[in-house]
């Protein structure tokens, strides 16, 4: 058992629920963490025996361009989409950080996390 992740994706989207945001967008990060097994993979040195993290990539990518109000939604998005390519995955961990939220104060960012399978039991 292993993992893959993908830390610190950055990406200018328009997510939330407030009018300004929807407008002007904010700042995000992402991270994707999974738990896999990828021992084929260490002894045969084949892509196709592990998790390709250019696929997790476009997943994320995918969905940060189409607007959602809630962070809780869009890591939820990217966890089912991960699942579809990858079923077998043990545990997938989806991380999204929103800089500077329209909150009225400093705050430097939200962030809602969203595990599989522990939050879908």
């Amino acid at each position: 058992m292993g993992k893959v992740a993908l830390e610190g994706i950055e990406f200018h989207a328009y997510h939330g629920v407030f009018s300004e945001e929807k407008k002007l967008g904010n700042r995000f990060t992402v991270d994707i963490r999974v738990d896999t097994n990828f021992k084929d993979a260490m002894l045969k040195d084949r892509l196709k025996d592990t998790v390709d993290y250019y696929k997790l990539y476009q997943i994320a990518k995918s969905h940060m361009q189409e607007p959602v109000k809630l962070l809780e939604h869009l890591a939820h998005l990217m966890v089912q989409d991960i699942l579809k390519v990858y079923p077998n995955l043990k545990s997938i961990k989806v991380v999204i950080k929103k800089h500077n939220p329209a909150l009225g104060g400093v705050v430097n960012y939200s962030v809602v996390e969203v595990n599989y399978p522990e939050d879908y039991q």
